[in-house]
């Protein structure tokens, strides 16, 4: 898999203990396995991402096995339209889809996450990838060098997206559909206000091949009502009150409805 620097742009080669151009930037390869791509202009905070404590959240709501259809949804829809690699996910957390997605294709799999805590936890469980911190801003990655870009309610980058992939490759994007976890803002939110939202989206340069829809019900209690709101936009959101409320609750059961959609470059 062909990367690049991130500050000249030139081809990276990999030697036994790090990424180095001909330029001679050089990127460590850290003890887990990730390389950090992520240089200090293109951080708009000292730590960017996910902290650790969401990271290990989200990985242990995951593990449980809450969002399986999602995971089988993806490797659906990568199947049915003869996806290839490499993969490149965007967006990649601690890699239970992107892991899944690569096991179910036989494919060679990048996982890039601005959060180096969990590109981190990412090399740390899965070794058969190559992990990077890094901006979907400005993919560290060869034009037309990726077969299937994923984003998992995470980001479009259009641009960038359509750069690295090959020209018969496809971008899966996963959105969160307007009625997602409605039991869980029930909860932490005074009062519900549901706003339109464009799920199936134009995308400069991509035409769009496919969008199916799933909803699926799941019920949670203990440690994993925190656990999923670690997950969440509303983990930022959410006020003292509406903290209080999610933790006086021990059981939660919700739906969870989303979106998959397939593009293909144009």
């Amino acid at each position: 898999m062909e990367l690049l620097c991130p500050i000249c742009r030139r081809l990276l080669t990999k030697n036994e203990h790090s990424w180095c151009c001909p330029a001679r930037h050089s990127f460590d390869i850290a003890r887990q396995g990730y390389v950090n791509l992520l240089t200090v202009q293109q951080k708009h905070s000292l730590n960017p991402g996910d902290t650790r404590d969401q990271v290990l959240a989200r990985r242990s709501f995951l593990e449980g096995g809450y969002y399986a259809p999602i995971a089988d949804m993806l490797c659906d829809l990568a199947r049915k339209h003869n996806c290839i690699g490499p993969i490149l996910d965007v967006g990649c957390g601690e890699g239970y889809y992107s892991a899944r997605l690569a096991a179910a294709l036989d494919a060679p799999l990048i996982g890039l996450d601005i959060s180096k805590e969990a590109v981190r936890c990412a090399a740390g469980r899965y070794k058969d990838a190559l992990w990077l911190c890094a901006t979907a801003a400005q993919l560290p990655v060869a034009a037309h060098s990726i077969g299937l870009v994923t984003s998992l309610f995470s980001l479009t980058a259009a641009e960038a997206f359509h750069t690295v992939l090959k020209p018969e490759g496809a971008f899966i994007q996963v959105l969160a559909q307007p009625d997602h976890l409605l039991g869980l803002k029930s909860v932490i939110y005074p009062e519900l206000f549901r706003k339109p939202k464009e799920t199936t989206p134009e995308i400069p340069g991509f035409s769009l091949a496919e969008s199916v829809p799933l909803r699926f019900s799941f019920t949670v209690e203990g440690e994993q009502i925190e656990n999923l709101l670690s997950m969440t936009p509303h983990f930022w959101r959410i006020s003292a009150e509406g903290a209080k409320r999610l933790k006086e609750t021990e059981v939660l059961t919700d739906t969870a409805s989303c979106v998959g959609n397939v593009y293909r470059p144009l």
